[in-house]
């Protein structure tokens, strides 16, 4: 006689058992060791490497296997460009916003002023490897690098934009074959369950890599050493707040949910983006609670995985008021125009340095490149504090990438609002 029961709830493990528990604790203990034990913290950057290798270690079957099911699953092709046309419509005008923001942020608060630093002073030594980099993130290596050599090397590589190339043509492929191909879907959505069992074998290690790269970011770097340019960190993170609670707010609040609510729902992968720097570590899981948000398979397989390359709303910010803090520091007055010039080259480095690790930096360089006016060398002055900041950027970019799947599936339909509604409810 157990009908009774039957509605009832599950019991929830308790607090502690809980991800968002254990990460929380393990980033606590990572600052508190490298607060009084600098030396042996700065030796646990292996930890967070390692965490952030095996989820990365995934992400690309975790793409390929999302992104194929779900084009696989559309009534029609013309679906797919349908979707395709808004995701972009929607990345663009929320990527120029941010990059708006940053530059009117910087204009107005001008963080760098007053510190009259001489470019010729500064040791850009350290700075080399992301300018070399930064040199090949033009708009043709990006046109030329999304085609891998063969159809399996973007797998093995695990090139984000390759991967989504590939799997976007084999979708389309398994969508154009009809019937014959559904012994195909269906082993790729059976193959799909299990990579995602797997994912949360690899969430087991999460609070020992939150654990090792907040220590080594303590200890490498210090929390005094910080002192002089908090005002930029500030400055970027303020605006950064103001952006996903203000802006993106308004964007949710139109689309009938609470930012708020869900980012509550995203904790335990925000606490992990903020422990390893790094949105890629929470995709996979990103991807799931999407999902389990009432949000369409095919959507979600689409625009998370565009989103990590095209819709960088962290990374844009950034890149604008750093961009200014630097030419306010090093006494370089920019006109209107100038800005503006700044602006347009930002939107397309952006894109062309889109999926490449420590994205945010490497783009400022490139834009810097571009634009002569602002010295590439006064990158030196950030480059100590560029690990912090990338945790905000990291932050930011995660949760507009999780409202613009919600945004998106509500325009095509395709969003469960019972199942969101109790999703980002806690039921």
């Amino acid at each position: 006689m157990m009908v009774e029961n039957e509605g009832a709830p599950a019991e929830r493990p308790p607090f502690w058992r809980s991800l968002y528990a254990q990460v929380l604790l393990a980033i606590g203990l990572g600052i508190v060791l490298g607060y009084f034990e600098p030396a042996f913290a700065a030796q646990l950057k292996p930890l967070g490497d390692a965490f952030i290798k095996l989820v990365k270690m995934v992400i690309a079957p975790v793409i390929f296997l999302t992104v194929v099911t779900g084009i696989a699953g559309l009534r029609e092709l013309g679906d797919l460009g349908r979707v395709a046309i808004k995701t972009f419509a929607y990345f663009l005008t929320l990527s120029t916003l941010a990059l708006i923001i940053g530059l009117v942020v910087a204009n107005v608060v001008q963080p760098g002023a007053g510190m009259h630093i001489a470019p010729a002073a500064l040791d850009v030594s350290h700075i080399t490897e992301y300018a070399a980099k930064a040199h090949d993130q033009t708009i043709t290596a990006f046109l030329t690098n999304i085609i891998p050599s063969t159809l399996v090397s973007a797998l093995a590589e695990g090139e984000i934009l390759q991967v989504l190339f590939v799997a976007i043509l084999f979708g389309i492929a398994l969508s154009l074959s009809g019937d014959r191909a559904r012994p195909v879907t269906d082993l790729l959505e059976r193959l799909t369950a299990v990579v995602f069992r797997l994912v949360g074998i690899l969430m087991r290690a999460a609070p020992i890599g939150a654990f090792g790269a907040m220590a080594f970011t303590i200890g490498k770097f210090g929390v005094g050493t910080l002192a002089n340019l908090a005002g930029l960190m500030a400055c970027f993170y303020l605006t950064s707040l103001a952006f996903v609670l203000i802006i993106l707010g308004a964007v949710g609040a139109a689309s009938g949910f609470s930012i708020l609510r869900l980012i509550a729902y995203l904790k335990d992968e925000l606490l992990l983006v903020l422990g390893t720097s790094s949105s890629e570590s929470a995709l996979p899981n990103l991807i799931a609670k999407m999902e389990n948000a009432g949000c369409d398979k095919s959507v979600v397989g689409l625009v998370v995985p565009t989103g990590y390359s095209f819709n960088l709303d962290g990374t844009n910010i950034y890149m604008t008021l750093a961009a200014l803090f630097i030419a306010q520091a090093c006494d370089v007055s920019l006109s209107i125009g100038q800005q503006i010039s700044l602006l347009l080259v930002a939107m397309i480095s952006s894109k062309g340095a889109a999926g490449v690790t420590g994205a945010g930096f490497i783009t400022l360089a490139a834009t810097l490149s571009i634009v002569p006016s602002v010295p590439v060398a006064g990158m030196a002055l950030i480059l100590g504090i560029d690990r912090f900041m990338s945790e905000c950027r990291s932050l930011t970019n995660f949760i507009g990438n999780a409202v613009a799947t919600v945004v998106i599936s509500r325009w095509e339909g395709a969003l469960d609002r019972v199942r969101l509604r109790a999703a980002l409810g806690g039921r």
